[in-house]
């Protein structure tokens, strides 16, 4: 059985591969979605892959995915460090989110250190580029085992 999940990301990831490469690499938005998608295969999950710049979009399907979708991976970009409302509808979905970046945010601006996302995520990954992509959908796998059916 497939668990359908959702892996959302955020502002700017669209320019992934010619948006400053030294920190977030070369691979496209599109290069990252066929590996979460390759990668949830694997782990037997159906994922569905978003982005937009636009806040109230990224609101509007995690609260679409409450009844729908098991758990979300969720990028949320610049938004993670200032939107209230994003981490608002993470709470309120109804299954878990993990968090992940593909720089090291900790070890950039000291404004990137908080995440209102983290409060509403099960856990947080950084600093691996696209393969944080990966570990955070094993670990939603990992966590939709251990939940009752």
């Amino acid at each position: 059985m497939t668990r359908p999940v959702l892996v959302l990301n955020g502002p700017n990831l669209n320019m992934l591969g010619v948006r400053q490469p030294g920190i977030y690499g070369r691979e496209t938005l599109a290069d990252v979605d066929a590996l979460c998608r390759s990668a949830g295969r694997e782990l037997g999950l159906a994922v569905a892959c978003r982005q937009s710049n636009s806040e109230g979009a990224l609101i509007d399907w995690i609260q679409g995915a409450r009844g729908e979708r098991e758990g979300i991976v969720i990028n949320a970009g610049g938004y993670s460090h200032t939107s209230v409302a994003i981490m608002d509808a993470l709470l309120a979905f109804d299954g878990p989110a993990v968090e992940v970046h593909m720089s090291n945010v900790l070890a950039r601006e000291p404004f990137r250190r908080r995440s209102w996302v983290s409060l509403a995520a099960r856990g947080a990954i950084c600093g691996f580029g696209s393969a944080g992509y990966r570990l955070a959908l094993k670990a939603l796998a990992g966590i939709l085992a251990e939940a009752p059916a």
